[in-house]
């Protein structure tokens, strides 16, 4: 049998790679079928076809558990609810809470501390928190590379800006990256006034956008789309990891997709909290046992506003589901462009979401340029604020920056035609921690203990492609949380929580996922087990008192 396929095998540096007929042609003997040979090639010098999968993987910015159709929303995501339709969703996975460190654990496998993001990319003085990549993580495009991946970001990066921590320098051959938190989706106007640029790496060489035309989600699509168009006649695979701001703040989206929802959001939060949860169960994302979480406190009663309140707060969500409309016809775009390379039948999509839909209140920073013109355009800088963050959480409590459910939990939509059998929903636990050993395994790559000349932490995650198997598999996993002094872990059915300077709630989220029964009362033992090991994994990573670190 002849094979015309190389096959990579990594040690030191040294790659082997055998092709039956250069063999016999080279060493002019016949080979029967079952006879190896070998040639050895020092370095990555192997051009050649290969059957490991292309992997393409989605983050969303600020996007609530409940916000795509396929999770239990109204907004129009079309090409997401396609990919949930034909794949995998996970009902019960966990990002970290925020965007710099749930990037850092999905690049690296590590829990944020790990890599050196604990907090934001702000130096706060130890490892944990030093704002950038440790030398001690490795990106997944680091280490597919080794085996033949081209490698491409496009979008938001925001796992530090010093030299060393840029995509370039961590394993990208193609970056168009934001290093900042926020930007404007329509220039490189700084939308703060505490000094803060906003930068963008186009291959690490900086670049400033003007055109005001050309809306920021788009740009990160057609900087997708065109690098998937540049290497569609190169026959090793791929790995693109594609990071939109949307729907970040400031809420700011094209006129035309906010005309398709302006008046949709008139019945206000509760109608909408109310039908999210009620397709959530016909879905199956939530369990029937399960009860609503109550309203945010904060969050004013619907019915007593004024008309010209709920037309405000009705075009607040009306452009933040415009973003989400809008990244999703991007999403689009990239699968039409796989199918046109003929990428996609071996290709795994793998869709998430950095933290919880947010409560920041950005009208009342005084910290951010105060921009009053028409909502949704480049002259108004605003968010959607805790009301409608509390729908996008549905139905969980809390928000992006806590460690309750609103905060960690993301929908997650894994799409892979020769992998994963159509219309599988699993309530397995998984965390962003899981996405480097997944693609580690997709392409058959070891973790090593070292690269290059760094000793790399041990992984943390798991992969998740026996669930991709068998997604009713039981999978044993303890996840913990830390943010800003807000804390948590999960350990089976029991949570463990509490948000800074509160003490610890605990709750079954087998029968209470929403945290509306706060069990620390009845079982005191439990809290102080679970808050011992707690403590152990802090230790352990590098969690220091955010009372002292600030």
């Amino acid at each position: 049998m002849k094979v015309n396929v190389f096959s990579f095998y990594r040690n030191q540096g040294i790659y082997l790679c055998f092709n039956y007929d250069i063999l016999k042609r080279i060493l002019g003997i016949n080979l029967r079928s079952g006879v190896a040979a070998f040639i050895f090639f020092h370095g990555n010098v192997c051009a050649q076809r290969t059957e490991k999968p292309n992997i393409v993987v989605i983050l969303a910015d600020d996007m609530g558990f409940s916000d795509l159709g396929s999770f239990g929303s109204e907004i129009h995501t079309p090409n997401l609810d396609k990919l949930a339709h034909e794949g995998l969703k996970i009902t019960q996975f966990y990002n970290s809470g925020r965007c710099c460190p749930s990037r850092a654990a999905l690049l690296t496998g590590l829990y944020p501390h790990q890599a050196g993001i604990g907090d934001m990319i702000q130096d706060k003085g130890s490892p944990a928190y030093q704002g950038y990549l440790s030398k001690h993580s490795v990106t997944i495009a680091e280490l597919l590379k080794t085996v033949g991946y081209h490698t491409i970001v496009s979008g938001k990066w925001h796992v530090g800006q010093v030299e060393s921590a840029l995509a370039h320098n961590r394993g990208f051959d193609k970056s168009f990256t934001m290093q900042n938190n926020g930007s404007s989706y329509f220039n490189s106007e700084p939308i703060y006034n505490d000094g803060r640029k906003v930068t963008f790496l186009l291959n690490g060489k900086p670049m400033q956008r003007q055109d005001t035309s050309r809306y920021l989600t788009q740009a990160i699509t057609d900087f997708a789309v065109k690098s998937l168009d540049e290497i569609k006649a190169d026959a090793n695979p791929f790995f693109l990891y594609v990071a939109y701001n949307a729907p970040h703040w400031p809420i700011q989206a094209l006129p035309e997709d906010i005309a398709k929802y302006k008046g949709s959001y008139l019945k206000g939060w509760d109608v909408m909290r109310t039908q999210r949860f009620r397709k959530q169960r016909k879905l199956g994302i939530v369990k029937d046992s399960w009860q609503l979480s109550p309203r945010f406190e904060q969050t004013p009663d619907w019915n007593k506003l004024t008309a010209a309140e709920k037309d405000f707060w009705d075009m607040r969500m009306a452009i933040y589901a415009a973003m989400i409309d809008r990244m999703d016809h991007g999403i689009g775009e990239i699968i039409s462009k796989l199918k046109a390379i003929k990428k996609d039948k071996n290709t795994i999509i793998l869709f998430v979401s950095d933290n919880g839909g947010s409560g920041d209140t950005v009208k009342d920073w005084d910290y951010v340029t105060q921009k009053n013109g028409t909502p949704g355009s480049v002259n108004s800088i605003d968010s959607y604020y805790p009301p409608w963050g509390n729908v996008s959480n549905t139905p969980f409590r809390l928000f992006k920056k806590n460690t309750h459910e609103g905060g960690i939990a993301t929908p997650f939509i894994a799409w892979y035609p020769r992998g994963i059998k159509e219309g599988t929903t699993s309530d397995q636990v998984g965390h962003l921690i899981d996405i480097m050993p997944t693609c580690l395994d997709l392409a058959g790559v070891a973790y090593p203990g070292k690269f290059q000349t760094d000793t790399l932490t041990p992984l943390e995650g798991q992969s998740l492609v026996n669930i991709f198997k068998n997604p009713i598999r039981n999978r044993s996993k303890t996840l913990f949380w830390e943010h800003e002094g807000s804390r948590a872990m999960r350990k089976g059915d029991w949570k463990l929580v509490a948000e800074i300077n509160q003490p610890w709630e605990l709750y079954n989220l087998k029968t209470d996922r929403a945290e509306t029964k706060d069990l620390a009362a009845t079982y005191p033992e439990k809290v102080k087990t679970l808050a011992e090991e707690y403590q152990q994994w802090a230790g352990k990573v590098g969690v220091v008192d955010w009372n002292k670190i600030k």
